[in-house]
């Protein structure tokens, strides 16, 4: 755990001041991240609809409220 949170700030802001953006490599960590993302399973090919109908029955069944 950090202790002395402005210290790091400081830290911080020096090292991103002295290191120039560099877009080669920012692409690279990009594309890393998505295909990690990608294996586990969050960005996948499906149709985002696929089983729509399912969930809209499921939330008219949840949310039926009862007559007073």
């Amino acid at each position: 755990m950090i202790k002395d949170v402005q210290a790091w700030k400081a830290w911080e802001d020096k090292i991103t001041r002295s290191e120039p953006p560099d877009f080669r490599r920012n692409l690279v960590l990009l594309l890393a991240m998505y295909n990690e993302a990608r294996m586990l399973g969050r960005f996948t090919h499906v149709d985002p609809l696929e089983g729509i109908e399912v969930k809209l029955r499921l939330a008219q069944v949840i949310n039926v409220r009862p007559r007073s």
